[in-house]
């Protein structure tokens, strides 16, 4: 007889769950692609022209950290960038923002330093999730594309694309949080594909 209530206890909590727990699977996690990235040399030709567009330059403050925040547009389905700097090296990186953002304008922000992507939770229990994805419990989702490493973009102009993993926002990160004394001087390009 325990073994018959064993199993009527069985079914009965098979019976609860099914009544408790969602029927609908998770989304699978959108499939990023990984990044194109060159250098070319004519940095001074590159430079000149960037000049012309006065919002085209940012000073990157030492210790600093420029995020741009490049929303997708609707009809784009890749990003690009291009940057050099004056004598200097910099450190860069591409993320992005899971946000249904309708505003379509390229925004500047100036943080003191990376501090504010130490916040990011990693969930080491989701084997399922990338290395590189943040999980934010008041913040969306972002995924890395590019890692911050220093470029010595003083020398080449450093190139890039990426095809648009759904709709969102870029973030390309300009790092001088490791300089003490320099400020960096960044030329910067962005713009979309089909």
């Amino acid at each position: 007889m325990t073994a018959h209530v064993a199993q009527q206890a069985d079914v009965f909590w098979e019976w609860v769950l099914t009544l408790v727990l969602p029927r609908t699977t998770p989304a699978p996690a959108p499939v990023i692609t990984a990044p194109s990235m060159w250098t070319r040399p004519q940095i001074k030709d590159f430079k000149e022209k960037i000049r012309q567009d006065v919002d085209s330059v940012i000073t990157v403050g030492r210790g600093e950290v420029v995020t741009v925040r490049v929303p997708t547009h609707e009809e784009g389905s890749y990003l690009f960038w291009e940057f050099a700097t004056d004598y200097y090296d910099i450190g860069f990186g591409v993320y992005f923002e899971w946000t249904d953002s309708s505003n379509a304008a390229v925004s500047v922000h100036v943080s003191e330093s990376s501090d504010e992507d130490d916040e990011a939770l990693f969930n080491p229990c989701d084997l399922t999730s990338s290395s590189g994805r943040r999980i934010r419990s008041d913040k969306p989702q972002v995924d890395e594309i590019v890692p911050v490493y220093r470029r010595d973009c003083h020398e080449e102009v450093y190139a890039g694309s990426h095809q648009y993993p759904g709709r969102g926002i870029y973030l390309l990160k300009f790092d001088n949080s490791y300089s003490l004394w320099r400020s960096k001087s960044v030329y910067y390009r962005v713009y979309y594909t089909r």
